[in-house]
């Protein structure tokens, strides 16, 4: 018995030994490969050993003992099997399994027993076949089909013979990590067909039932395929509202033969296979993203698989409008009440939006709109009218600049003023204190010639006397409201009145151009003053009373007697 079961154990460690050599090669064929689920990437090799309880079903009758010998096989409850599996792809691949079942030995069997267990049965299959699995993320069901050679012998000492064997069956693994997982159950049906020779059993087939468990080593990987590869672009990537945006997709490792659906979400997108557009005019300042994704697969079914998707995102900038910017300018910026000057305003928007312009004035009036607009004085004080010029795009943004008008107070000409010329002297002649001396007529003659130059000028004569000529003449006109016939002289009157004669009489200066008039001054002469036009002598000269002319007439011209010449 003990032999036996180091004759299991050793068989077994070399199962181990023979298993293992694949898993080293593979490993240092096929990395690692780090994420993805058993299902996305099975294994490319699986080695298997296990526990295997076999049941085989066969009775064998050998005639060449006598008496003749009749045994059926028992189960075999302890076994050990093996198999490498090598995948085409993640469903489809080859194996080869090796079973050994043995139990007894002819020093263990009580005498006279037959059957397996006393009679040194065994069992020993190699055969290869197809295998066929459905990895998932934990669980991958199987079923294989092989075909080879078992070594049986018999339960009645039948020798040990190689004969077919066709094996059927399947099981499920258990995954506990990418390298490692645990065979649940391996139901297994196998047929034998042995010919052990003439007396020693004939030919026997052998219905056999196997049950296995065990650990898997799970080595190298089924790369899936080529990951859908997706990336998105917008062009451009800052823009104002209202500007276009087109958002083109790229994509990588697409199957032709499969069908393609792209999809397209974000603010105002809209999206036609590989581009889409966006529409930005209600698009408030800001980032903004737009998302594509791309699905491959049978249509109907894209993007059921991992590697059959791929999302990626572009990003764009809505930068805010700036305001517009203005200037103006008024020409010409000085005028006189009631003319006009003209403003033109210069507005820019550095977005080019649509500009309105309008204006505001601090007296008088703005016609007109536009770039180019007229201020009217019209109704407007003097100085400084301030004007404001606006712009406004259709962002409701404004800007502001102002130019300025000034209005000139109309032209007053100064007032002119009498200007004093001189005056005659008239109190030489004791005797005829008003008449107009050659001295005095000199004088005169200077003050004709300047009226000649100065057409529109006038010329006034005030005349004056002395206190006791003023007096003499207050008593004459208080006589004279008691006797009308008095006769009333004043002497400040003749004199004025004699001076403008002779200017008429002898420099033919008109009569209108010359008034008369009496001061208060205490002195004996006559006042010569220029009149300009425009002038008012009243008001420049105080203390004045004009002549009546109708009342003092000039006193004739008389020529003085010469002086006698002196006695002898």
């Amino acid at each position: 018995m003990f032999s036996s079961v180091s004759k299991s154990v050793s068989r077994f460690a070399a199962l181990t030994i023979l298993a293992s050599a694949p898993v080293a090669l593979v490993a240092q064929v096929v990395p690692a490969v780090r994420g993805g689920s058993r299902a996305d990437t099975p294994s490319k090799w699986d080695i298997f050993l296990g526990y295997s309880y076999l049941s085989p079903h066969a009775t064998v009758t050998r005639t060449s003992t006598f008496p003749v010998e009749t045994g059926s096989y028992d189960s075999v409850p302890v076994g050990e099997i093996a198999s490498v599996s090598y995948f085409f792809n993640r469903s489809v691949g080859v194996q080869a399994e090796v079973g050994i079942h043995e139990w007894g030995s002819q020093n263990s069997n009580p005498p006279g027993q037959n059957g397996t267990l006393g009679d040194n049965d065994g069992f020993t299959t190699v055969s290869g076949g197809l295998v066929l699995r459905h990895p998932s993320a934990t669980f991958t069901p199987f079923v294989h089909v092989a075909g080879g050679e078992a070594l049986v012998d018999g339960p009645v000492h039948n020798p040990f013979t190689w004969g077919p064997n066709v094996t059927v069956g399947g099981g499920l693994d258990y995954g506990l990590n990418r390298h490692l997982s645990i065979r649940i159950i391996q139901a297994d049906y196998e047929y034998m067909n042995i010919d052990f020779g003439a007396g020693q059993g004939e030919t026997v087939g052998i219905n056999s039932y196997r049950l296995s468990a065990g650990i898997v080593f799970n080595a190298g990987l089924i790369r899936p395929p080529e990951q859908v590869g997706l990336s998105c672009s917008a062009s451009p990537v800052t823009i104002f509202a209202g500007d276009p945006v087109t958002v083109t997709a790229t994509t990588s490792g697409l199957n032709p033969r499969l069908h393609t659906v792209y999809t397209w979400s974000g603010s105002g997108v809209t999206g036609n296979e590989t581009t889409a557009t966006v529409a930005t005019g209600s698009l408030a300042p800001g980032s903004y993203t737009v998302k594509c994704g791309v699905k491959e697969g049978k249509e109907g079914k894209e993007g059921v698989k991992a590697w059959e998707s791929a999302s990626a995102s572009a990003i764009f900038t809505v930068k805010a409008f700036e305001p517009p910017t203005v200037s103006c300018s008024a020409s010409p910026s000085t005028i006189k009440p009631g003319e006009t000057s003209a403003i033109t305003t210069a507005g820019v928007s550095p977005q080019n939006r649509p500009l309105t312009y309008s204006y505001a004035a601090t007296a008088g009036t703005v016609e007109g709109n536009g770039a180019s607009v007229t201020f009217s004085s019209t109704g407007a004080p003097t100085g400084e009218v301030g004007i404001t010029c606006t712009v406004t795009d259709d962002k409701s943004q404004t800007a502001t600049s102002s130019t300025s008008v000034t209005i000139l107070a109309p032209y007053v000409a100064p007032i002119p003023h009498s200007q004093p010329l001189g005056s005659i002297d008239y109190g030489k002649d004791k005797q005829r204190p008003a008449r107009t001396d050659n001295e005095a007529k000199a004088v005169l003659d200077g003050i004709a010639l300047d009226l000649q130059r100065q057409p529109d000028a006038k010329l006034a004569l005030v005349g004056e006397a002395n206190a006791k000529e003023q007096a003499t003449t207050a008593g004459e006109a208080k006589a004279a409201k008691k006797n009308k016939h008095l006769k009333v002289v004043d002497l400040a009157a003749d004199r004025a009145v004699n001076a403008k004669d002779y200017l008429v009489t002898e420099k033919g200066i008109d009569a209108s151009r010359i008034s008369v008039w009496t001061g208060t001054e205490d002195a004996q002469k006559v006042e010569i003053y220029l009149v300009p036009a425009g002038a008012n002598f009243a008001a420049d000269v105080q203390r004045i009373t004009p002549v009546d002319e109708t009342v003092v007439k000039p006193a004739p011209h008389k020529k003085v007697p010469a002086a006698k010449p002196a006695k002898k």
